[in-house]
């Protein structure tokens, strides 16, 4: 699929459209002292990887949070140059429902998806991924998996510009990929429509917003996960990041009425893809488990 570099001008709703890719504007004609309309340029992951699933690519409808904020005032929930700006995307462009300006000074820019109408707080955001991640999209709903995966992005001391500000995002949780293999004992072949749980993770944490960081609720409560199926026999979820001290059922496989539970110590570590070989024999007791790698900046 072709990808985009999402070209982000931020337009009144009373204004003519106007296109990234081919550079035309319908504005007014600036004067001399007329100050510089705010642009970006928002990255997707998948967009450096010239790659773009649709469970995680920005589509029409999707929403990102903007703050902008002087370089000489912590980024606070109000009182900054831009305040959690809502933008929207209409498949190619993005759009908030008013023009915002450059002023003299250095300034960050933070954005982070998928949005949210109230921010409590700047360093302690509540932020939980959800335990059924099979959910599907609806028009008003992100897909469990898609609202689970918190991005993240900033660029820091700029000044004012007419050109567009490039910000890339970056995933702040884990993803666990756990895909089936069929052993030698194995007969016939996988089963399309197998269940794949993770076991004993903590899905509640905070978010500091300014640094990008997520940190796991400390006493928060170990839940089940039910993984999305993102290929014929592989499945996903976003985990937040937290180490599993002891040994303890981790993943859990059930098909055709058959449970194969693999119990282990773990580390999902922030922004990066795991990625679990589970080999299937006729025997749940014979599983056998490979640790395929690890992935930054995965898509």
């Amino acid at each position: 699929m072709t990808t985009y570099k999402y070209f982000i001008g931020i337009f009144a709703t009373a204004m003519s459209l106007v296109s990234c890719s081919d550079g035309i504007s319908l504005d007014e004609p600036k004067t001399a002292d007329t100050k510089p309309e705010m642009q970006f340029s928002f990255i997707h992951p998948d967009d450096r990887q010239q790659s773009r699933a649709t469970e995680t690519a920005f589509e029409t409808g999707d929403k990102v949070g903007l703050f902008v904020n002087e370089t000489s005032h912590a980024l606070e929930i109000g009182g900054n140059t831009v305040n959690n700006e809502m933008l929207t995307c209409n498949g190619r462009d993005w759009f908030s429902t008013e023009k915002l300006y450059w002023d003299a000074g250095t300034y960050n820019a933070t954005a982070y998806y998928p949005y949210q109408d109230e921010i409590s707080s700047i360093t302690d955001l509540p932020f939980s991924v959800r335990t059924d991640q099979t959910t599907p999209a609806s028009d008003d709903n992100l897909s469990g998996y898609e609202a689970s995966d918190f991005l993240y992005a900033s660029a820091k001391n700029l000044t004012a510009t007419s050109s567009p500000v490039n910000l890339s995002f970056r995933h702040v949780m884990s993803k666990l990929t756990v895909r089936m293999i069929k052993g030698d004992n194995y007969e016939g072949e996988l089963p399309e429509n197998a269940t794949v749980y993770v076991h004993n993770t903590v899905p509640s944490a905070t978010i500091d917003i300014e640094a990008g960081i997520v940190t796991k609720i400390t006493r928060g409560a170990q839940q089940t996960i039910t993984a999305c199926k993102t290929g014929p026999t592989d499945y996903s979820a976003i985990i937040v990041p937290q180490r599993i001290e002891n040994r303890v059922p981790l993943i859990e496989i059930v098909m055709e009425g058959v449970s194969f539970l693999f119990e282990s110590k773990f580390q999902f570590k922030p922004g990066v893809h795991h990625i679990v070989n589970l080999v299937i024999e006729d025997n749940p007791d014979k599983i056998k488990i490979e640790i395929g790698g690890e992935i930054t900046d995965w898509n």
